[in-house]
C-alpha cells in the first residue's frame, strides 16, 4: 500500500526551490520555569526525509507546536518555505500537513465525513475534494472503507486516514509527530515505508518525530533533541563521525547518556 498524494507537476515543480523547507533559528519555549526548547536552531531541505530523534519529553511535541501555530515562540523564529510563522502565519500554515500524536479523527462519524469536514476547513470544494479522497483511499486500499465510522478502524488504518486527511489540501511539508506510537511492527514499517515514498514520488519535506532508533534510515537527515536542546543534526553518516560510532544505536546513547536505548517499541 501507497499513500499517492494528488500533486500537480506545477506543484512540483514548485518543490525544487532551494529555500528551506522548514527553517528555525535560536527558538526558546518554557512552561513555567521548565524549559523545554533552549535555542534550537537547524533547517530542513525540500523534498527530504528528516527525523527528529529523542526521548519523551526531549521537546519534539513541543516543537511540532510551535511549526503549526499551536504555540507562539518566545524567542526565536520559525519560517516554512520563506514565510514566517508569526508574521505571515495564513501562507505558512498553508504549505503545512500535520499529524499529532494524539488520534484527533471523530470516531462517531464516518472516514467520508472526517475527511470532507477537513477538506472543508481547507475551502477546498467538494468535488475536488471528493476526488482527492478517491485517489487517497484507492492508493491505501481503502476505498471500500469510505462510509464505515472510524470507531471500527484498526490502530493503523486509523493512522493511515490521519495521514490522508494531512495530504488532503496538498501541503509541501508534512510532519508527524510519533505517527507509529502504539502500533505493531508491520503497521509500523508499512506507514514508514509509504511515507518515504511520499518523499521519493511527489517531493514532499517530512519531518518524522519519534523515539524509536529502528525509525532512522542511512540516507536520513537526523535531528537529535536532548533535554530540549538539539545535540546533533546531520546526515546518519556526519552523526556517527561526529561521534566515533558504529551505529545510530551508540551514537544516540553518547549524545544523550542514555545506555539502553528505544527499539521496536521497547522502553529504556
Amino acid at each position: 500500500m501507497k499513500f499517492q498524494s494528488p500533486l500537480t507537476d506545477a506543484f512540483r515543480s514548485d518543490e525544487r526551490r532551494t529555500e528551506a523547507a522548514l527553517e528555525l533559528s535560536s527558538v526558546s519555549y518554557s512552561y513555567g520555569p521548565r524549559k523545554a526548547l533552549d535555542d534550537v536552531s537547524f533547517s530542513i531541505e525540500p523534498s527530504r526525509f528528516t527525523v527528529l530523534l529523542g526521548l519523551n519529553g526531549a521537546g519534539k511535541t513541543t516543537l511540532f507546536s510551535l511549526v503549526s501555530h499551536l504555540f507562539s515562540a518566545r524567542t526565536g523564529r520559525i519560517r516554512v518555505f520563506g514565510q514566517d510563522i508569526d508574521r505571515n502565519s495564513g501562507p505558512a500554515l498553508r504549505r503545512l500537513g500535520i499529524v499529532f500524536q494524539a488520534r484527533t479523527l471523530d470516531l462517531d462519524l464516518s472516514i467520508r465525513q472526517n475527511l470532507l469536514y477537513h477538506a472543508a476547513l481547507h475551502g477546498i470544494g467538494t468535488r475536488i475534494a471528493r476526488q482527492r479522497i478517491d485517489e487517497l483511499l484507492h492508493s491505501v486500499d481503502m476505498s471500500d472503507r469510505l462510509e464505515e465510522k472510524v470507531r471500527g478502524l484498526s490502530g493503523g488504518q486509523v493512522r493511515r486516514i490521519e495521514i490522508i486527511r494531512a495530504l488532503l489540501h496538498r501541503p509541501s511539508l508534512l510532519l508527524l509527530d510519533e505517527a507509529t506510537v502504539g502500533l505493531d511492527i508491520k503497521s509500523r514499517a508499512t506507514i514508514l515505508k509509504d511515507i518515504r515514498g511520499l518523499v521519493e514520488r511527489d517531493n514532499i519535506s517530512v519531518l518524522w518525530a519519534t523515539h524509536l532508533i529502528d525509525e532512522v534510515g542511512n540516507a536520513d537527515h537526523i535531528l537529535v533533541l536532548d533535554k530540549a536542546r538539539l545535540v546533533a543534526d546531520g546526515t546518519v553518516a556526519d552523526v556517527l563521525a561526529r561521534t566515533s560510532t558504529e551505529t545510530i544505536n551508540q551514537a544516540f546513547s553518547k549524545l544523550t547518556g542514555v545506555t539502553e536505548v528505544m527499539v521496536r517499541g521497547a522502553r529504556p
